[in-house]
C-alpha cells in the first residue's frame, strides 16, 4: 500500500548542530492507520511533526505525499496540502488568538486557503464545532472564557473545518488533567471513525498513543529504535528504551468523548 504521508529515510540536522535530529527516519504513514510516534524530549519528535508539516525540509531523504516527493513550490500546491493535513498543537492555552471569536478562530483555515465565506464558512464553522460536542453559541465568545478541554476541543475543530485526511496532533492532551485528557483522547478516537481521519499522534505520553493508534514509532536520539503494532510493542517491547517508557508511564483508558 502506498503510504498516504511519510518521512523516507530522513536526515534532518539544525544548523550549527553537531549531532542530526533525526538520522535515517522512515515514518510511513498509510491511509486509515493512526501512527503513534513516541519518546522522550529530544529523540526528534517534533522535527518530525515539523517535516510531514512541510515547514521544514530534509537535509537528506524525502517527505512523501501519495508516494511521491512533497512538493509545496506554488500556492495552488500548498492550499492543497494544508487543506489534506491539518495541525492539533499542545497547548491550547497559546494557540488560540485571544483577541478573536471562536467563529473567526475556527473559519481562518477557510479563508486563508480560500475554501469558503459567508453564509458557507458559517455553516462549515457550526458543523465543526458540533463534531466536538460544542454548542453553537461557543462561536461567539472568546477563548479565554473556556477551559482547557473546551480550548483543545476549538483548536481540534479548526483542523477540522477543511475537511482533512490526516490530523497531525502534537502532544493534544500533555497539558490537560488526566480526566479531560481521556475526554479529549475519546473525542479524537470517534472523529476517527467518524471522519475516517489518519491521526499521527506525536507523544512522550505511550498510554495516549495506546488509545489512539493503531501502530507505533519509538524515536530514540533522532533514530527509530522500535516500530510495530501499538498492541505488540505494549505486549512485547524488544528495546530496553521502549520497556522504560512503558514502565514510566501509567497506562489510562479511554474515556467517553
Amino acid at each position: 500500500m502506498t503510504a498516504l504521508l511519510g518521512l523516507d529515510d530522513v536526515t534532518y540536522r539544525y544548523r550549527g548542530a553537531h549531532a542530526a535530529a533525526l538520522d535515517g527516519v522512515t515514518l510511513p504513514v498509510e491511509e486509515g492507520v493512526s501512527l503513534g510516534v513516541v519518546g522522550e524530549s529530544g529523540s526528534g519528535k517534533s522535527t518530525a511533526l515539523s517535516l510531514l508539516l512541510g515547514l521544514a525540509r530534509p537535509t537528506a531523504g524525502r517527505v512523501l505525499l501519495d508516494g511521491a516527493p512533497l512538493d509545496l513550490s506554488d500556492s495552488g500546491r500548498r492550499r492543497g496540502f494544508r487543506r489534506r493535513v491539518q495541525v492539533v498543537f499542545q497547548d491550547p492555552y497559546s494557540s488560540l488568538d485571544p483577541r478573536q471569536r471562536v467563529d473567526r478562530i475556527v473559519a481562518e483555515p477557510l479563508v486563508s486557503l480560500r475554501l469558503s465565506r459567508g453564509r458557507a464558512a458559517r455553516a462549515a464553522v457550526l458543523d465543526a464545532l458540533a463534531s466536538v460536542d460544542l454548542e453553537a453559541d461557543v462561536a461567539g465568545r472568546y477563548p479565554h472564557e473556556f477551559s482547557g478541554g473546551q480550548r483543545q476541543r476549538i483548536a481540534i475543530a479548526r483542523a477540522l473545518v477543511t475537511g482533512p485526511q490526516v490530523l497531525l496532533a502534537d502532544e493534544p492532551v500533555s497539558a490537560l488533567d488526566l480526566s479531560t485528557r481521556l475526554g479529549v483522547i475519546g473525542l479524537l478516537e470517534r472523529l476517527k471513525r467518524e471522519k475516517g481521519l489518519t491521526v499521527v499522534m506525536v507523544s512522550h505520553d505511550v498510554s495516549a498513543v495506546a488509545a489512539l493508534c493503531e501502530r507505533t514509532v519509538v524515536l530514540k536520539d533522532g533514530r527509530v529504535v522500535e516500530q510495530g503494532s501499538t498492541r505488540e510493542i505494549l505486549d512485547d517491547p524488544k528495546e530496553p528504551y521502549t520497556k522504560r517508557l512503558i514502565a514510566a508511564i501509567p497506562r489510562i483508558a479511554v474515556g467517553s468523548a
